[in-house]
């Protein structure tokens, strides 16, 4: 799935967001969800094909919340995704339990942000009726 989003502002350029379902396998390290601007300053979020649109669309909401937020706040996504690839190795070397998330983790530069859209991940299920615990576990799982 793609989605291609344009917002304009009076007072800002052109912005543009392109979103796609992605194999798990295709990210570009171990994560269900993920954001980076392309040579032309385009936002690019990839989120991991669970089978479960809804889903998918919580992933890419957290981290759209998540982007706009660090970015507010000054914090690069290179600084992110060297923090969350550190704690990958860390977890491969046996350092991390597999059902740490890095976002949580007390030394993550966007510990608030990523808490922040967590909890809005968990009101959309509230409103919508589905499980936390289902959702989370295919998260979990990938």
């Amino acid at each position: 799935m793609v989605y291609i989003l344009g917002i304009c502002s009076k007072k800002t350029k052109l912005m543009e967001i392109h979103i796609k379902t992605i194999p798990g396998e295709r990210q570009r390290y171990e994560t269900v969800g993920d954001y980076w601007y392309d040579d032309e300053g385009i936002l690019q979020v990839r989120v991991s094909d669970m089978g479960n649109e809804f889903y998918e669309k919580m992933v890419v909401i957290h981290e759209l919340i998540e982007e706009a937020l660090t970015k507010k706040r000054g914090l690069t996504e290179p600084e992110i995704m060297a923090f969350d690839e550190a704690f990958e190795r860390a977890r491969k070397m046996g350092l991390r339990t597999e059902d740490e998330e890095p976002g949580f983790h007390n030394d993550a530069p966007y510990l608030r942000e990523h808490t922040l859209a967590t909890s809005v991940e968990m009101m959309m299920c509230a409103l919508a009726g589905e499980s936390w615990t289902d959702y989370n576990r295919t998260v979990m799982n990938l």
